[in-house]
């Protein structure tokens, strides 16, 4: 069975008009869904085009299934499941306790949740710096989790690596600026490039990027002119954090959107919902509640009795997936 021949020019980053034929005759029904790739909003090729068109692209941080399904139903552009989730989702002070098992398990429920959506994940700190078989393996296990492209920080010492990656047809995003890998390094959580000297070496750091494949590039905590220069210098898009207006687009931390970290208001960052204060009004309400008798009402309480010959049993069954990805059946059993 013919399923993957390929058209079109062999280059890096093929334009649209290269086209993949498959030949699916014998694949019906659920077989065909989970043998052909999921369809997306978007794809690798559309940063560059959204750029080119002078479109802002929108990016947000997502960690967990729930909160993909909120992303999933928005006008976000795309998703980074990014190694901050070390320090929102798991409450370490860095992102140097990210592990990549730990990306993977988050990057497959952020996946399951938002299927249409373009999904970036980190490579965690040190796992593309202890050499090629590390770097590789790690690549595969965020990819075969849900991925559509990687993330690493920086690019000396592993500009091959980036280069290895791309050829292995793996879209790979840079970051620069504030890196938070190396925060140690760095001295702490501080804006980079605040002088001509340093923003010299970030733009030298970014056509590196570039050339090495790279399709976008992440400016964390970059002064706006810094910014707006390697902006203006590469063909590639650039994705702010703190960078100014003068990007490409722009990425938040979702907890950090939506309010869900009261005490955490750095310069670059608008808060647009107070979610925290909406949770904990719906669960004082709740404990109100429970504690006065007022939750559950008659109405939300199963009230009648039957006898054992009158109870009837009602099967549903609906499909769920296992890990890896195959078709199963649960049953459940609902007297009424």
């Amino acid at each position: 069975m013919n399923v993957g021949k390929f058209s079109g020019s062999e280059s890096r980053a093929a334009d649209n008009s290269d086209k993949i034929e498959f030949s699916c005759g014998a694949l019906t029904g659920e077989l065909m869904e989970h043998a052909l790739p999921r369809r997306l909003s978007m794809n690798v090729q559309d940063f560059q085009k959204m750029k080119d068109a002078g479109r802002k692209i929108s990016m947000v941080t997502c960690y967990d299934y729930s909160s993909a399904r909120a992303v999933a139903d928005s006008n976000i552009d795309c998703i980074l499941v990014g190694d901050s989730l070390a320090m929102t989702m798991h409450g370490y002070q860095t992102t140097l306790s990210a592990t990549t098992a730990m990306m993977a398990l988050h990057t497959a429920a952020v996946a399951r949740g938002a299927p249409a959506k373009f999904i970036v994940a980190d490579l965690p700190f040190l796992s593309y710096r202890k050499g090629l078989k590390d770097a590789m393996d790690a690549v595969h296990e965020l990819m075969s989790a849900g991925a559509q492209a990687v993330k690493l920080e920086g690019v000396r010492g592993h500009a091959d690596i980036v280069r290895h990656i791309v050829d292995s047809g793996v879209p790979v995003m840079g970051h620069l600026g504030l890196t938070p890998q190396s925060v140690h390094g760095l001295g702490g959580m501080k804006v980079q490039a605040r002088t001509n000297a340093a923003v010299k070496v970030l733009t030298a750091e970014a056509r590196e990027l570039e050339e090495a494949g790279c399709f976008a590039i992440v400016l964390e905590c970059v002064p706006t002119p810094g910014a707006r220069r390697v902006t203006e210098l590469l063909r590639i898009p650039t994705i702010g954090i703190g960078a100014g207006t003068h990007v490409s687009g722009q990425v938040l931390v979702y907890q950090d959107v939506l309010g869900l970290n009261p005490g955490f208001k750095p310069k670059f960052l608008r808060v647009y919902a107070n979610t925290f204060d909406v949770i904990r009004t719906a669960l004082n309400a709740y404990d109100s509640d429970v504690k006065s008798a007022a939750f559950p009402s008659e109405s939300e309480s199963y009230s009648d009795l039957q006898s054992t010959e009158q109870r009837g049993t009602k099967r549903t069954e609906h499909p769920a997936q296992n890990g890896r990805g195959s078709g199963i059946t649960v049953a459940s059993e609902i007297s009424h």
